[in-house]
């Protein structure tokens, strides 16, 4: 039986990405990306990156933790692992130079770097474009190496010996597996070196996203595990609540996504806590589906391979080449990243070539 509650909550988290990249645009935090903010004073609208930064990704990891073990129930290794690099691997390599380039040429234009491009050849300049477009798609790079990483620690667990064992933990225990998540924040480096790739490193941190992919894997795919999280759905989101308003009340101002910040236990605290009280809160409340939600829970992939051209392209054209006042720049984003990003989305899969490069889809 589906279990619709891990669809909602994965195109509602992937929602939140995509408003997080309109906060995160225009931020003055000094966090790496985006165009900057409107002065140097307090931007209260970048709350939102604070409330979503330290548990949105590591959510997205955990169900799809849960989802392999899903799929591998049903399919061979090899059939998975071949359907995960058509998803994967191909949209965040072959895709960038079919699609991607152009984000690739934004991001170098927000970054005020495009003097790289001069003198090379053109051949050079769309390659670099090409690698520079990256983006977003970090996540699924990542995802497509833990699931190589899966295959071969599946190996160790032919029996599923252990997978059966992580399913007797109750919430005391799932609680208490946030010391995971903390020591997984310590792999970041917290002073990385110029010119060296410390900075890739913490941007990718596959060390980290590791963590709450094989938790999805072994312990969140157990039935009894998210029944027990269902029951204790409100505790759970007052918990995460406290400590977000906490942490938020004592950090707000300070780079959020620096080793330093995310390294910090409270940091660490809340986004575990936000990962069980989101699990918990859909599991009890939100295991259903309708039109919209079936649509959603089929394009939302795509929505994420796409989003961040209608956020770099438009967010950069608004604020260097017209004075509309901040709060409009906003509005107009945010209402065209949830507009636009669906129609390019259909249009895109609707091209054959297209439709494999950049969305990882087979021929309908």
């Amino acid at each position: 039986m589906r279990k619709y509650w891990i669809d909602n909550l994965r195109w509602v988290t992937v929602l939140l990405v995509l408003f997080y990249h309109v906060i995160y645009f225009y931020n003055n935090k000094g966090v790496f990306g985006g165009i900057g903010g409107f002065g140097d004073g307090p931007q209260y609208q970048d709350v939102v990156m604070y409330i979503l930064y330290p548990f949105f990704m590591p959510l997205l990891f955990i169900l799809a933790g849960i989802s392999a073990r899903y799929a591998l129930d049903k399919y061979p290794a090899k059939d998975w692992f071949r359907a995960r690099t058509r998803k994967l691997l191909v949209p965040s390599t072959i895709g960038l130079f079919v699609f991607h380039w152009m984000v690739g040429y934004f991001n170098t234009a927000v970054a005020q770097n495009t003097s790289v491009f001069d003198g090379i050849p053109g051949v050079a300049k769309y390659a670099l474009m090409a690698i520079s477009g990256t983006g977003p798609l970090w996540f699924i790079q990542v995802l497509w190496l833990l699931s190589l990483v899966l295959l071969l620690v599946r190996k160790l667990d032919k029996n599923d010996r252990f997978w059966a064992w992580c399913g007797k933990a109750n919430i005391v225990w799932i609680i208490l597996l946030g010391v995971l998540y903390w020591l997984g924040s310590q792999t970041l480096v917290k002073n990385p070196r110029p010119e060296s790739a410390d900075g890739l490193l913490n941007l990718y941190k596959p060390l980290f996203y590791m963590i709450p992919f094989l938790l999805g894997y072994f312990l969140f795919s157990h039935d009894e595990v998210q029944e027990r999280l269902g029951k204790v759905w409100i505790p759970l989101l007052g918990c995460a609540a406290v400590a977000g308003g906490i942490l938020i009340g004592t950090t707000f101002g300070q780079d959020n996504t620096s080793p330093q910040y995310l390294g910090t236990p409270l940091n660490n605290l809340y986004g575990w806590m936000m990962c069980l009280a989101m699990m918990a809160w859909f599991k009890a409340r939100f295991d259903r589906t309708s039109p919209f939600a079936a649509y959603m829970t089929k394009s939302s992939f795509g929505l994420y391979i796409v989003h961040y051209l209608v956020v770099a392209s438009l967010g950069y054209m608004m604020k260097m080449y017209t004075q509309l006042p901040p709060w409009a720049m906003y509005v107009i984003l945010t209402v065209a990243v949830f507009t636009l990003s669906p129609l390019l989305y259909e249009i895109l899969k609707r091209i054959p070539f297209v439709r494999w490069a950049v969305l990882g889809e087979k021929k309908s």
